[in-house]
């Protein structure tokens, strides 16, 4: 078995690395862009930057369809051969930028390390090992990430063996150079990403005595940035004298007419959630996004399947189909247009109501385009996005990046939605009351009047529409709602109640009763839901026996009910 060597006592080659002495900088460049020419073809597919076939079928199957701007420019330079300084801001692709032409660069043939990407911190190694991993997945090349706060034995082990790019934090990357652990004496790529952020965080020094070790002759480097203040100008003046250099300029503002939401969604729940918003907002035309084509066609078919009017619109459609799916949504024969970001470009419907990003957008610039198909035209537009847990702090990057917050609701529940149509129904009634337009019925009306209270016959004939306008959608009976996906909270336990909103329960008489009988305070009492004729509600499981046998012991709106547990989620 081969033994992992670490060096002790005498110090290795590496060991020698010393830190640049501190000196005054001389004044360094300003840092000037090449401009974009005014007559250059903007590049929306991944086919024209000149990567390799099988790259481009990774890029696919990664879900990507059009690359991001600094995507479109930096590749093309980087698979040139020349270097590049990059300025632009978190959350642009800029991975991509430099990781595909890096992918196609390093030979998986060659037993060593071709390729070196230094980052900040170990999240973002870890995120930018996982995505070159994700384009490489097919090519035998293997990547090992190297940070602070990792056994660094475990390092020593995935270097020894063999790496064909190391992805790693700069301290981390000259502690392996210094015990002899890392050999970079064959790399010819090397990426800088966040470099602003590496020299707020002090390692510079590091990153200048790492590059002074690489190879100068077969050396491509590729610097990105958000801001280039002195220092990072007086290391490209240094390490990158001759590169080519390009700026994005960041979308800070959004569409100032548009109401942003986003709902956290367990995974594999994204359907059922969806449905829920839908059936709670009733939105007009509405556009939902997804990464992947195969995607726009599984969720436009399911959500026909659950009623819904919806069509798929993907780049794998002819024209005549895309003109009649667009034909329908822009007549409301359809009212969701299930879409990637490719297809939908260059769509301007200005009755857009809604914008949901069913799956995650991939960077900013994504994000801005896709909540900038609502709001249109003076309107107020709505855009809902659903998170999954590990998309969290993909959300509060693109908070960062539009200067905006985006508002957190909760998915709906069964009870809102009955008291969300309800509300719709009544507000209907509303208006056909206005209008006087029902002469026609009167007739009727005072032949039953004549045996009935007409309050009674107002309330059956409301009864007949009202069954007549929801017959996809009965009222709820306790095993529908609890089959319904409710969960309660982690701690929490969930009650039926054999009474609701029609038989004059309130939110107040539940919170009293538990309080009073149970002997816990009304503020430990969770969510409540009262649909008409049941109700819900949570209290803590420890007390969910106890709460259960003291309300059917006493009595609510002057009756006794049944309480039971609520049955699980089938």
């Amino acid at each position: 078995m081969n033994k992992i060597r670490v060096h002790k006592g005498a110090a290795p080659p590496f060991a020698k690395i010393k830190r640049p002495a501190a000196r005054r900088p001389e004044p360094a460049p300003r840092f000037e862009p090449e401009p974009e020419p005014d007559d250059a073809p903007a590049i929306t597919s991944f086919d024209e930057l000149g990567l390799s076939e099988p790259l481009l079928r990774a890029v696919k199957e990664a879900g990507f369809e059009s690359p991001t701007p600094i995507q479109a420019r930096a590749i093309p330079i980087l698979l040139g051969g020349q270097d590049l300084i990059g300025q632009a801001q978190t959350g642009t692709g800029k991975t991509a930028a430099f990781g595909l032409p890096l992918i196609q660069r390093v030979d998986p043939a060659q037993r060593s390390v071709q390729a070196l990407v230094m980052v900040p911190t170990r999240e973002l190694a870890i995120q930018a090992t996982g995505e070159i991993h994700r384009f490489a997945k097919n090519s035998g090349l293997r990547t090992v990430p190297v940070y602070g706060g990792q056994p660094i034995d475990r390092q020593f082990r995935a270097l020894h063996l063999g790496a064909h790019v190391v992805v790693g934090t700069p301290g981390r990357v000259l502690d392996h150079l210094r015990r002899g652990t890392l050999d970079l004496s064959k790399v010819t790529f090397c990426a800088l990403d966040e470099a602003d952020e590496m020299l707020a965080f002090g390692f510079i020094e590091d990153i200048e005595a790492i590059l002074a070790e690489l190879p100068k002759e077969q050396r491509q480097t590729a610097l990105f940035s958000a801001t280039m203040p002195p220092r990072i100008a007086a290391l490209i003046k240094k390490f990158l004298p001759d590169a080519r250099s390009v700026a994005i300029q960041p979308k800070r503002r959004t569409v100032e007419t548009t109401n942003q939401t986003y709902y956290e969604v367990a995974p594999g729940n994204k359907q059922d959630a969806l449905a829920r918003v839908l059936d709670m907002e009733t939105p007009g035309p509405t556009i939902v996004f997804c990464r992947t084509r195969s995607a726009t066609d599984e969720l436009a078919d399911a959500l026909r399947m659950r009623g819904y009017g919806a069509e798929a619109l993907h780049g794998e459609m002819n024209q005549s189909e895309r003109d009649r799916v667009m034909r329908r949504f822009r007549e409301g024969q359809a009212d969701l247009l299930v879409a990637t970001d490719v297809a939908a470009r260059g769509l301007d419907i200005e009755t857009v109501t809604h914008v949901i990003n069913y799956d995650m957008p991939w960077d900013v610039e994504q994000y801005i385009h896709r909540i900038g198909r609502t709001g249109r035209a003076g309107r107020t537009g709505d855009a809902i996005t659903l998170v999954e847990p590990k998309e969290r702090r993909n959300l509060r990057m693109i908070e960062q990046m539009i200067g905006t917050p985006i508002r957190p609701a909760r998915i709906p529940t069964a009870a809102d939605i009955a008291a969300r149509r309800r509300d719709l129904f009544v507000g209907t009634l509303r208006e056909r009351l206005a209008k006087g337009d029902y002469d026609g019925q009167m007739a009727t009306v005072e032949t039953l009047a004549s045996e009935f209270d007409p309050a009674d016959v107002a309330a059956v004939a409301l009864q007949m529409l009202w069954e007549t306008t929801n017959t996809s959608r009965p009222e709820e009976t306790q095993e529908e709602i609890a089959a319904d996906g409710e969960q309660p909270e982690a701690g929490m336990a969930r009650l039926f109640i054999g009474m609701g909103r029609q038989d004059g329960l309130r939110p107040g008489d539940l919170v009293g009763a538990i309080a009073n009988e149970v002997g816990i305070p009304g503020k430990s009492v969770g969510a409540i839901d009262i649909l008409d004729r049941t109700a819900f509600v949570e209290v803590p499981a420890e007390h969910a026996q106890a709460a259960i046998e003291a309300l059917s012991a006493t009595k609510l709106r002057g009756r006794r009910v049944k309480v039971t547990a609520a049955h699980p989620p089938r």
